[in-house]
């Protein structure tokens, strides 16, 4: 039961978010796109740092000095994996006026998607090895780390689902529910990924450490790649950055406090 809650608490913060096009007539002002945006950054940042790559390092002491080396290989593996899908998988970034990755006839609203669809995967990996990890006993991953990891990804995908679902109303004159729709599903890619984790992990227990680092890797890449340009674009771009600072250091205080 703590096991699904756990890997369905993040949806569900896709799926409140996405709700807001119900009781909001206008798309999010620029200044809270910034806002939300860093905090979504600093979020995955410590979220990287305190429940992946130290405690991959943490399952690797037995290396000695090398205890280094999975963090960093898995690391780097993610940061490669995602950048091979941002050129393998259509989509189309809020605000951008072309869209990436090979050429398609798709609608803009599915490359929309798709573009938080591809944010979605590293988060829902994450959970996926964390929760991996307090299943095998082969880390010092604690039930209460592993729900601070979810309950901060939960807290910065609620304004994701609404920068997903407000556009697609505003912009594309889309009904409500359709809007809705799109946003919720953006988010269920995490739960299908995290499960998918967890299965290769019971396989695999002794690339756990390599699994926590690639997971880090690609929230990395989405931060560098994607939300940190777009929250310092333009105008109000210091509100993105104090974003990012209060999204750093609540994660922080829910991993260290809790974990």
């Amino acid at each position: 039961m703590e096991l699904w809650l756990g890997l369905l608490l993040p949806f569900l913060g896709t799926t409140l978010g996405a709700a807001g096009v119900f009781f909001l007539k206008k798309e999010l002002r620029p200044r809270i796109q910034k806002s939300m945006l860093g905090f979504a950054s600093g979020v995955m940042v410590a979220a990287s740092v305190w429940s992946l790559l130290i405690p991959a390092m943490d399952a690797s002491q037995e290396m000695g000095k090398l205890s280094f080396l999975p963090a960093a290989v898995g690391f780097l593996a993610g940061i490669f994996f995602l950048l091979a899908m941002d050129h393998l998988i259509p989509h189309l970034h809020l605000g951008a006026k072309e869209a990436e990755g090979p050429c398609c006839q798709l609608k803009k609203t599915t490359m929309l998607v798709l573009a938080v669809t591809i944010h979605n995967i590293p988060e829902g990996m994450a959970l996926g090895v964390v929760f991996a990890g307090i299943l095998s006993s082969s880390t010092e991953i604690t039930v209460a780390g592993a729900f601070a990891l979810s309950l901060g990804i939960a807290i910065q995908n609620f304004p994701e689902g609404a920068i997903v679902s407000l556009p697609l109303k505003g912009e594309e004159g889309m009904k409500k529910g359709r809007a809705f729709l799109y946003g919720m599903l953006s988010g269920i890619v995490e739960p299908i990924a995290a499960v998918v984790t967890i299965f290769l992990s019971g396989m695999l227990t002794l690339l756990l450490p390599y699994l926590l680092s690639f997971a880090a890797g690609a929230m990395i890449y989405v931060v560098v790649e994607e939300l940190v340009p777009e929250a310092s674009q333009g105008e109000h771009s210091n509100l993105g950055t104090i974003g990012f600072a209060m999204g750093f250091v609540l994660m922080m205080i829910l991993d260290v406090a809790l974990g």
